[in-house]
C-alpha cells in the first residue's frame, strides 16, 4: 500500500474509493475498522455481531462512496451512521431490538438517584456493570450514550449519525444519563444482595461444620 494513501485524509480516501481504487478501501478499513467494531460492540454486546457489522459497513462504503458529500458530515460520522443502520437491522433480525415506536422524549420524571452508584466497586466490576446498564437502555437512548459518552463524539457529529437535530441529541442524552444512573443503582443493589446472600450461606456452612466438629 502506498504511503500517500496512509497519510491522506478520510475524505480523499472516500473519493479514491468512489474512483475505483481498492487500495483506498483497504487504507480506510485499516484506519477506521476499530472505531466501527467498538461502536457495534457497545451497541450490541456481541463480538460476533460487531465483526459482521464491521464487514458490512465497508462493503456498503465500497458501494456508496460516490454518494458521500464531503463537508456535509465527517467521514467518521458517516461511517457510524452506516454502522448504526447495520446494527439495528441485525438486532431486528435477531428479535432483540426494542420497539422504536414513537413516544414522547419526556415520558415521565425519573427518580432521584445517587450521583456515583459505582464509587465503591472495583474498576473491572464497574466496567462490566456499566456495559450491562448501557445494553439495558432502549436503543435510541443507548445510541446517544455510546456516541457521546463512550465514543466521545461531538453533539454535531452525533446528530449527523442519528439524522436528527442537535437539540434532540442533548435531550435524549440528558434522559439517557438519568436512566443509566438509575439502572446502575439497581444493578449495584442486586449485586449487594447477591453478596449478602452468599456471605450468609458461607456463615451457615462454617457454623454447621463447627457444630459437627
Amino acid at each position: 500500500m502506498s504511503d500517500d494513501l496512509e497519510r491522506t485524509s478520510d475524505d480523499t480516501l472516500i473519493a479514491a474509493i468512489a474512483a475505483g481504487r481498492p487500495e483506498a478501501l483497504t487504507a480506510l478499513f485499516r484506519r477506521r475498522h476499530a472505531d466501527i467494531y467498538r461502536f457495534a460492540l457497545h451497541m450490541s454486546g456481541a463480538p460476533a455481531l460487531a465483526d459482521d457489522v464491521t464487514q458490512d459497513v465497508f462493503l456498503i462504503v465500497m458501494r456508496d462512496a460516490p454518494r458521500y458529500e464531503a463537508g456535509r458530515s465527517s467521514v467518521t460520522a458517516w461511517l457510524r451512521g452506516i454502522a448504526r443502520n447495520c446494527v439495528r437491522q441485525r438486532l431486528d433480525r435477531d428479535s432483540r431490538l426494542e420497539s422504536l415506536a414513537a413516544t414522547s422524549e419526556e415520558d415521565g420524571a425519573l427518580p432521584v438517584v445517587q450521583p456515583d452508584p459505582l464509587g465503591e466497586m472495583s474498576r473491572v466490576e464497574r466496567i462490566a456493570m456499566l456495559r450491562r446498564a448501557v445494553l439495558a437502555l432502549p436503543v435510541r437512548y443507548r445510541e446517544v450514550v455510546v456516541l457521546c459518552d463512550l465514543e466521545e463524539l461531538t453533539y454535531a457529529d452525533a446528530a449527523d449519525v442519528l439524522a436528527c437535530a442537535i437539540g434532540t441529541v442533548r435531550s435524549r442524552l440528558h434522559r439517557a444519563r438519568a436512566m443509566l444512573a438509575m439502572r446502575l443503582s439497581e444493578l449495584q443493589g442486586e449485586e449487594e444482595r447477591r453478596v449478602a446472600t452468599r456471605d450468609r450461606s458461607l456463615d451457615v456452612t462454617v457454623t454447621h461444620k463447627r457444630c459437627m466438629a
